[in-house]
């Protein structure tokens, strides 16, 4: 378990609200060109739900802070978790949860509480296990006044190439860049049965008014993201 440990702020934008309960913040990492993002959503209850929670400034917490109590943090895999155990140490009474798959690690950092499998779904939050994902992925489905939001995390990208030697990197070595796609690490390290993923991307690109997918590194898709996800559900 992680010792005490400073609040760590990385360059961050501003919170940028998409829906009634629904805000993003998009990240910079430790180093390289690859971006992080933050999903907040206010549940049916008025609380807060932070999923792979980033630091940020006090003026921009404090606004965070003012939207409702955060009280769940979703580490969504076991290589998501950089800000985890600052999140639980600032807010000692929030609620861990995180893909079972990625419980062992995850736990490395931050007590866990729950799984995907025991988080409380109700009419506005759900979370559910990817299939064929080694149990080390999910999806947040998020109601909204606009539609739906999607929320994925490292089974879709959403980057532009970058440049220099990252960039290359990106592009050419782990296949992350250039729009909507599983990345070549992700096929690697996270598909366990294709069939079993591209049926459960097919079943979420059909979620009613759908209007978004939030990915965990960089851009939100807003054109026509079901024929996103269908598309790169049939290259799997």
């Amino acid at each position: 378990m992680a010792n005490s440990q400073e609040w760590k702020v990385l360059p961050h934008d501003k919170l940028e609200k998409l829906d009634s309960n629904v805000w993003r913040v998009l990240g910079a990492l430790p180093s390289g060109p690859l971006k992080r993002v933050m999903t907040v959503v206010k549940s049916a209850k008025g609380t807060l739900v932070i999923h792979n929670g980033i630091c940020m400034d006090e003026a921009e917490m404090a606004e965070i802070e003012a939207l409702g109590e955060p009280e769940v943090l979703v580490v969504p895999n076991g290589y998501h978790r950089l800000d985890a155990a600052r999140y639980k140490q600032r807010y000692p009474n929030m609620v861990v949860y995180c893909p079972r798959g990625g419980r062992a690690r995850v736990a490395e950092v931050v007590a866990v509480d729950g799984t995907y499998e025991s988080f409380p779904n109700d009419d506005v939050l759900k979370m559910e296990t990817l299939e064929g994902t080694k149990e080390g992925e999910g999806a947040m489905t998020v109601q909204g006044e606009i539609g739906a939001t999607l929320v994925l995390n490292d089974v879709l990208f959403n980057m532009p190439h970058a440049p220099g030697f990252g960039g290359f990197v990106l592009k050419t070595l782990t296949a992350s860049s250039g729009g909507p796609k599983m990345s070549r690490l992700a096929r690697f390290a996270l598909v366990k049965d294709k069939a079993a993923l591209r049926a459960h991307l097919e079943r979420l690109a059909d979620t009613q008014k759908l209007v978004r997918i939030i990915v965990s590194h960089h851009d939100v898709i807003t054109d026509n993201p079901r024929d996103v996800l269908r598309g790169v559900a049939a290259t799997i």
